[in-house]
């Protein structure tokens, strides 16, 4: 094991590596907790400490190796309607207004950008199809990507134990569009149906991904430097549809965006300001 001065040296090369590959913005005072979660990858590929595995990192002539240390890196923390009010803001206020301006094309495009787990996409898939009556005859594609194949993996199959679906997810929903699958609960084809999930790294090219009238990016620019934050919501911007509506954590925001976004609530939601007048939403009661 590196003496405290290598180690720290050590360290201080990974998280400049991690950021040039994910814009994951490591803090200094972490070191135990990336020795922590590195410790199963070095033992499986037989590196003594965690110098080697910071080399390999740093050439990235591994490709999964590579990925097991980002997916080890990558916090998965999330649950089912989290925050609640965003939510709701994004039912009877955010669906609304994109029904009304969008009736010509009767389609609508939307991008949960750092999904996790599935349950934030699943949350949306859900809530749509809570307005199903209203929404009959468009077109809606939902789109979720995350940084960890992993977490891509886990969200695909759907499939969650009784204690992350006791976690935020109302017993209606549970009822209405789950299984029991044996000590799991699996979401019902059909909804896992709805959505296309695919790994994506917020540093890369948003342009290829198309446009979209919604975007959650909720609970992960906090992990970003400033200058990385910017570009990122940047890119968000130009990924929205005119008038289109970004939905952030409760700690974020998007002023640092230089007026690229308007708030239009107080629970995350902004709309993007290439449209003539941002639409002011009722907090939900």
């Amino acid at each position: 094991m590196p003496g405290d001065s290598g180690m720290s040296f050590v360290f201080a090369r990974f998280r400049r590596a991690l950021e040039e590959r994910t814009g994951i913005s490591l803090d200094a005072d972490k070191e135990y907790l990336a020795e922590s979660r590195l410790s199963p990858i070095m033992r499986q590929h037989g590196f003594p400490d965690i110098a080697p595995l910071v080399d390999a990192f740093e050439r990235g002539e591994d490709p999964s190796l590579v990925q097991k240390v980002i997916d080890a890196m990558t916090t998965n923390e999330t649950l089912f309607f989290r925050d609640r009010t965003p939510f709701e803001s994004f039912r009877w206020h955010v669906l609304p207004d994109l029904l009304r301006r969008r009736s010509a094309e009767r389609s609508l495009r939307f991008w949960c950008a750092a999904c996790s787990t599935g349950q934030e996409a699943y949350s949306v898939a859900m809530t749509l199809d809570q307005e199903a009556r209203a929404l009959r005859g468009w077109s809606i594609d939902i789109l979720a990507t995350d940084l960890s194949t992993s977490a891509i993996e886990t969200a695909r199959a759907g499939s969650y134990s009784h204690f992350e679906v006791q976690r935020g997810l109302p017993t209606g929903h549970l009822l209405r569009y789950f299984h029991r699958k044996e000590e799991s609960w699996r979401i019902n084809e059909h909804m896992r149906a709805r959505i296309e999930f695919q790994d994506f790294n917020l540093l890369w090219d948003f342009a290829p991904l198309g446009t979209f009238d919604a975007i959650f990016c909720r609970n992960v620019l906090m992990y970003f430097e400033p200058e990385t934050r910017r570009a990122i919501l940047g890119r968000l911007e130009r990924a929205l549809n005119p008038g289109g509506f970004l939905f952030l954590g409760a700690s974020e925001g998007a002023s640092e965006a230089g007026g690229m976004f308007a708030p239009v609530s107080g629970d995350g939601v902004w709309q993007a300001r290439h449209v003539e007048t941002p639409q002011k939403l009722a907090v939900p009661a």
